[in-house]
């Protein structure tokens, strides 16, 4: 009997989050603590919405490693194969406020420590789906330890998963993220993307058709192009195209962390066994209650 539902593999660390909005870093006076890491945000609104969500990842074995494990906790998620490294402190992310895509500056050093036992067979077998980010493949061993695990995963017949929130200031060596990318790809998971992905990943713009080909042609069967103000496209190659508009709201507080509550309800859908339509409109009614800062998300469900 498998005993998580989603295993996220990524970076716990915590965000600075600037208390002006749509100010700069460099305008930005003050700033508030918060769990953060694409990932841990995922498994923390996974457990929110009463799913069985478990964090691989690695802090220090300090003040902010402390509190972010502790938050997990009380949040809900398992964290016995997340570890504290002596030798590392916790990474931190500055994080400007906006209603837009917000700037950041990234301090790492423990979340690129994460090794190969916390990922042994005995608890991939234990979990549905197996979830990572571009943030987090972009360093050593942690890159390593992911991919390999990746491999694994799809071996023990996981449902492997992705948001590819690509940057060339997390990750410079564009053609290793590529080839890393496509190699990810080729286990077949469901890929999140957005358009400022698909700009930062391609270094130019390109077309809808062209970007659904491009994972498609490297093994991923469901592609999920999110467009903000625009909506959301869904390519799967046995369904077809699948487009919504987005959702109408009013009092948009920030959108720092929308994406990752976007992909909790899409995954929670799919676990569920929704099909493409309903996941799609879960998603965006989950991620428009992270955009206006509403924290009762289960009377959507």
């Amino acid at each position: 009997m498998k005993n998580i539902d989603i295993l996220c593999i990524g970076e716990t660390l915590i965000d600075f989050i600037g208390n002006e909005t749509d100010a700069t870093l460099q305008q930005t006076t003050g700033y508030k603590r918060l769990l953060g890491g694409s990932p841990t945000n995922v498994a923390f609104n996974a457990a929110k919405l009463g799913l069985r969500a478990a964090i691989v990842s690695t802090v220090g074995n300090d003040g902010l490693g402390h509190f972010a494990l502790r938050e997990l906790e009380q949040g809900g998620v398992n964290t016995q194969y997340s570890r504290t490294a002596n030798s590392a402190n916790t990474s931190i992310v500055m994080v400007s406020r906006s209603t837009g895509t917000p700037d950041f500056i990234a301090y790492r050093d423990a979340d690129v420590h994460i090794e190969d036992y916390q990922l042994a067979d005995t608890v991939l077998q234990n979990a549905h789906v197996y979830h990572t980010t571009c943030f987090a493949l972009s360093k050593k061993p942690a890159q390593h330890t992911i991919v390999t695990k990746a491999k694994r995963a799809k071996e023990l017949g996981l449902q492997l998963s992705i948001d590819l929130n690509y940057s060339d200031r997390i990750w410079p060596e564009r053609q290793e993220a590529m080839d890393i990318i496509q190699l990810y790809c080729s286990y077949n998971p469901l890929i999140k993307i957005s358009e400022d992905d698909c700009f930062r990943i391609f270094n130019e713009e390109k077309s809808e058709a062209f970007i659904f080909d491009y994972f498609h042609s490297h093994g991923a069967d469901t592609v999920c192009l999110t467009k903000g103000k625009d909506g959301v496209v869904l390519s799967d190659r046995n369904t077809g195209i699948i487009k919504q508009d987005a959702q109408r709201l009013d009092n948009i507080h920030d959108t720092t962390g929308a994406g990752d509550a976007f992909w909790t309800g899409f995954l929670y859908a799919r676990l569920k066994g929704y099909n493409f339509t309903d996941t799609l409109t879960l998603a965006q009614k989950i991620a428009g209650l992270k955009l206006q800062n509403i924290k009762n998300w289960e009377t959507i469900l």
